[in-house]
């Protein structure tokens, strides 16, 4: 029975030693390339820091104000609804042009009557002429008369002169009813360019005079970023050169100097600054009078060494990045200067161009294997 017991315990020991032989051997390489972590990379590179200050501005419409009537009369309808989104030439309001019309149609009929007294008038020169070069062929004759003869020279004089005040009539009469025409044409309340009305004024059956408002129309797609900025920063920003600034969704967008306004104000030394924005994707509608941030420029221009901002990890003993050298993760600790957009200048730890890690980092491990996922740059 000891016999058997002890052949059972060798036997046990030989299966566990076999186990322990077999666990310590070397994994597949199936199994190794599975320990290779994909990360994303970007290279360290130089870029062209500005140091900036943040100045709170706001977007401007380039268009918007009341569109007025521009003719008196009775509202017959308004074509559009606060919040309506019209493009240029399209019809805002009508007003009643009946009566309009009638004094077209009486502009006309005087205007026909002046051109048919015109046209008598003119016969009428005719005849006097036709009469003066009969009393000239008379002059060596017996038959000639001075007296006839000065009197056929004034008819003409007097029906040319009817003839002249003929025409400036017929003038006078067709520039009348030009004038009708278009009062006509400005019963049409048309926008003068594409916006949203964001007001009205009036309404139907209402009677408006000349230039009274009937709506309220912004174009919020025609804006520039305006900004006080204090007198001492504005020579860093001479017409032409561009800033970035931010919008409240966290945005970030390009701006040229257009204009620096020649008025400063008394109680805080600013001046209004005005930009041209280049806007990137918006997320959001924009609206005027709308918040943006402006990195205004506070030094000159210089070159810097930068890291994209997601490379870097916050350690206790400062920050750190994982630098990728011969497909291993080396982890660099690193010191920071200011921020450069979604960068961050390198004073120390990093060289120009060196590859470091901005997906994946966060599960690095100093040593680790890595590979180099795609959109890496």
């Amino acid at each position: 029975m000891r016999q058997f017991r002890n052949l059972a315990l060798l036997l046990s020991g030989l299966f566990a030693a076999a186990i322990f032989y077999h666990g310590a051997a070397p994994l597949p390489a199936s199994a190794q390339e599975s320990e290779i972590m994909l990360v994303g990379v970007e290279k360290v590179r130089s870029v062209r820091l500005t140091q900036t200050v943040p100045i709170v501005g706001r977007l401007v419409s380039l268009r918007v104000g009341d569109i007025a009537a521009r003719i008196a009369g009775p509202v017959e309808s308004i074509e559009v609804e606060i919040g309506d989104r019209v493009k240029k030439g399209d019809v805002i309001a009508q007003i009643d042009p009946e009566v309009l019309k009638a004094e077209l149609q009486l502009t006309q009929s005087q205007l026909d009557e002046a051109g048919a007294e015109l046209k008598a008038w003119a016969a009428e020169t005719q005849v006097a002429m036709t009469d003066l070069r009969r009393q000239e062929r008379l002059r060596k004759s017996a038959a000639f008369s001075q007296a006839k003869f000065e009197d056929a020279q004034k008819q003409v004089a007097v029906a040319e002169a009817r003839v002249e005040r003929a025409r400036a009539n017929v003038a006078i009469k067709r520039s009348n009813l030009q004038r009708k025409q278009i009062d006509v044409e400005y019963t049409v309340v048309r926008a003068p360019y594409a916006g949203v009305v964001i007001r009205r004024y009036t309404e139907a059956g209402a009677y408006v005079d000349k230039g009274a408002p009937l709506v309220r129309l912004i174009d919020d797609r025609a804006l520039e970023v305006e900004a006080a900025v204090p007198y001492k920063r504005v020579n860093g920003l001479p017409p032409g050169r561009k800033v970035e600034f931010e919008l409240d969704d966290g945005s970030r967008h390009q701006a040229i100097v257009r204009a620096i306004l020649p008025s400063e104000n008394p109680q805080t030394r600013t001046r209004t600054v005005r930009l041209v924005p280049q806007f990137n994707e918006i997320r959001r509608p924009l609206a005027e009078s709308q918040s943006v941030v402006v990195a205004v420029p506070i030094s000159d221009d210089r070159r810097a060494l930068s890291v994209h901002k997601d490379a870097i990890l916050k350690r206790p003993s400062g920050d750190q990045v994982y630098v990728v050298k011969n497909s291993t993760a080396e982890a660099r600790t690193v010191r920071l200067g200011v921020a450069i957009g979604s960068r961050f200048e390198v004073l120390s730890g990093l060289k120009d161009g060196e590859s470091v890690v901005i997906r994946g980092n966060e599960r690095l491990q100093p040593g680790a294997k890595v590979g180099i996922g795609k959109g890496s740059s």
